[in-house]
This record gives structure tokens, C-alpha cells and sequence, in this order.
């Protein structure tokens, strides 16, 4: 039952995300609020890349950043991110439909170089916090940054100010 429901807010939940990022336009992706920011194309493409995390999280208990390649692809245009989240989405669907519910309590930790970046928990704890809710975290920022360059943002949960009531 766990996996059932994690995948049935998994599908409505990229929905969601595929819609914010169809509505980035190319002459968003180069803008950024601060120095200290990601440009919109980094981040869109960031939020596609949390995706290829499941692999990692579901069937790996130590996850290794320093070894992991980052692959954010051709970021110039926001059709090419939104591509390359359908391609995430797409496998990170299947890790999540062929996971074993019995490893979800597991001990899992994230490392880099030896450092541990992720203290040992439960993988279900990962599941919900670095994959789920992280990937919320991003596309709220994402919702900000298109108010910002004056571009409408659709409704993901209900209407949005833009939606004609």
C-alpha cells in the first residue's frame, strides 16, 4: 500500500511539474533573482534532474554524489528541459513501480568523497523528504521566478491569479 500511494501523488505530482515547466518561456531561462541564484534554465533543469535520483534512493543504500554525473543536457531552450524530464520521469516511473516495498525501512545514506552529506535513515524518510519534497521546494521557487519575469503560472493546485475566475 505504501507503494501505491507513493506512486499515485508521484503521477499527479509530475503532471504538475510538467505543466510549470511548459510554461517557462526561452526568454525566462537566462533570468535569475541574486548572484547567489540559480538562472531559471538551471533551476527547471535541476528540478528535471531530481528524477534520475530514484534509482539511487530505491535500490542503492549509500548514495554517492561525488561518483554521480550530473546530466543536465542542452538548457538553452525550455523545450530541451522539458524534454529531458519526460525522459527522467519516464524511468524514475519505473524504479518507483519496481521497487520492493520491504527495503522502503531500510538504512540509506547519501556520501561524497567520504563525507556523509545524508545521516543513515529510513529510505521512505528519503523518499518523501529528498526526492518528494524537495522537488515541491524547487518548483515553488520556479513559481516565483515566473511571477518575476512577468509570465503567467498555471494552476497546479486549483486556479492560480492568472486563471479567469
Amino acid at each position: 500500500m505504501i507503494k501505491q500511494s507513493l506512486l499515485g501523488e508521484f503521477l499527479h505530482e509530475a503532471e504538475n511539474t510538467r505543466k510549470i515547466l511548459k510554461a517557462i518561456p526561452d526568454n525566462a531561462l537566462e533570468w535569475k533573482p541574486s548572484e547567489k541564484n540559480w538562472t531559471t534554465g538551471q533551476l527547471a533543469s535541476h528540478i528535471a534532474e531530481l528524477y534520475n535520483w530514484y534509482d539511487s534512493t530505491f535500490n542503492q543504500d549509500v548514495f554517492d554524489m561525488g561518483s554521480y554525473q550530473y546530466d543536465k543536457g542542452d538548457i538553452s531552450r525550455a523545450e530541451n528541459i522539458v524534454a529531458k524530464f519526460e525522459e527522467n520521469v519516464a524511468k524514475a516511473q519505473k524504479v518507483l513501480e519496481n521497487s520492493d516495498e520491504s527495503t522502503y525501512f531500510n538504512e540509506w545514506k547519501m556520501e561524497m568523497d567520504g563525507n556523509v552529506l545524508f545521516p543513515p535513515m529510513p529510505k521512505i524518510q528519503v523518499i518523501r523528504g529528498f526526492l518528494y519534497n524537495h522537488l515541491y521546494h524547487h518548483r515553488g521557487e520556479l513559481v516565483v521566478y515566473l511571477r518575476s519575469t512577468g509570465n503567467k503560472v498555471p494552476g497546479l493546485y486549483g486556479p492560480t491569479a492568472d486563471d479567469k475566475m
